[in-house]
């Protein structure tokens, strides 16, 4: 296994930095008391195929770095275990004091750098974790870039395409149930109206998150029950250089 790679000196005070914050519309303390009543119930199933996700993907690199996972509620302690060294990208101050409680025996330390920033926050990613592999744990598709700035994506992929790196994202969400069962992953789509109609019908409201196809490709999806009265469809993409 390669040596963990370190951070690089890089304009040390230029890149993007974090903001502490304890609430957010899609985190924060809201999706902690949230995480508390239903992880081990309604949030099982896709906890139990985020495990599988992360355990098949290949990740050669003795550094990982984890961009956005809150306290680590759907991420799986064996697949981490597999690094010597993990970087985590999170402005919530709760989350990060649960992210290391829960997984105490593991080397974590925390970053500054906002990579979700603007056009070049891909880039800084890139340049400051040059030996990384990098995952996104459901967090691109709450990222205010995707919708803001229509050449972000594309951005993204050519700033990290000399990494491995995976994401988790939210594609399709609503406040009704969909059609699929909520216990088993979804059959690929050639694109998103070919998945919302699958899954909702009209006149179901389902929001967008501009997150589909992501990766330049789809290797999974899965439903998400997130609440009594809110569903996600999850997409989960990897590159590989």
């Amino acid at each position: 296994m390669p040596a963990a790679s370190t951070m690089q000196d890089t304009s040390a005070n230029a890149y993007p930095k974090l903001r502490s914050h304890l609430f957010d519309d899609s985190g924060g303390l809201g999706y902690h008391l949230r995480a508390l009543r239903h992880r081990r119930t309604l949030w099982a199933p896709f906890i139990a195929q985020v495990a599988d996700w992360l355990n098949a993907w290949q990740a050669p690199t003795a550094h990982l770095v984890i961009i956005g996972p809150s306290g680590g509620y759907t991420l799986d302690q064996t697949f981490l275990q597999r690094f010597a060294r993990i970087t985590v990208l999170e402005p919530d101050p709760l989350a990060r004091l649960i992210l290391r409680r829960r997984f105490s025996g593991l080397r974590i330390e925390h970053g500054e750098l906002d990579c979700l920033s603007g056009r070049e926050g891909p880039s800084w990613l890139s340049r400051l974790y040059p030996g990384a592999s990098l995952l996104f744990a459901n967090v691109l598709g709450q990222s205010p870039a995707l919708t803001e700035d229509a050449r972000w994506t594309e951005n993204l992929r050519t700033a990290l395409q000399a990494h491995h790196w995976a994401s988790w994202h939210d594609v399709l969400s609503a406040a009704t149930p969909p059609l699929a069962d909520t216990d088993r992953p979804l059959e690929p789509a050639a694109d998103i109206t070919t998945l919302a109609t699958r899954c909702w019908r009209w006149p179901t409201q389902v929001c967008d998150h501009d997150s589909f196809g992501l990766a330049g490709h789809q290797d999974g999806l899965a439903l998400w029950q997130l609440g009594s009265a809110q569903w996600q469809i999850v997409e989960w993409g990897i590159h590989a250089p």
